[in-house]
């Protein structure tokens, strides 16, 4: 894991958001996803320099819609989003999770 997902994961472990469950490094279909969590069909992704590239962008964009198919939502938050505003995260992640249960 990269360290912004480390810092992500200790404060998702544990059920410490909603008293939900995230997995990480989670494999659906043929893809892994950062961290993910099967009760609310949620996946969150990290995302460092290399998704800035269009190659990425579109592969990004195609996982999604295929994640959509099976409902399941995607959040994506870039590095320096998870350390320099981590509260803004897991905001984002927990309202995300309310609207899902």
């Amino acid at each position: 894991m990269t360290k912004a997902e480390v810092l992500l994961w200790l404060r998702l472990k544990n059920k410490k958001i909603l008293g939900q469950r995230f997995l990480r490094q989670y494999g659906i279909l043929s893809y892994v996803v950062d961290f993910y969590c099967p009760q609310l069909r949620l996946a969150i992704e990290v995302d460092g320099v290399t998704h800035t590239t269009d190659t990425q962008r579109k592969h990004d964009q195609r996982r999604q819609r295929e994640f959509k198919k099976l409902g399941i939502e995607i959040l994506r938050f870039t590095n320096p989003e998870v350390y320099s505003d981590m509260t803004q995260v897991l905001h984002a992640i927990t309202e995300k999770g309310k609207q899902r249960i």
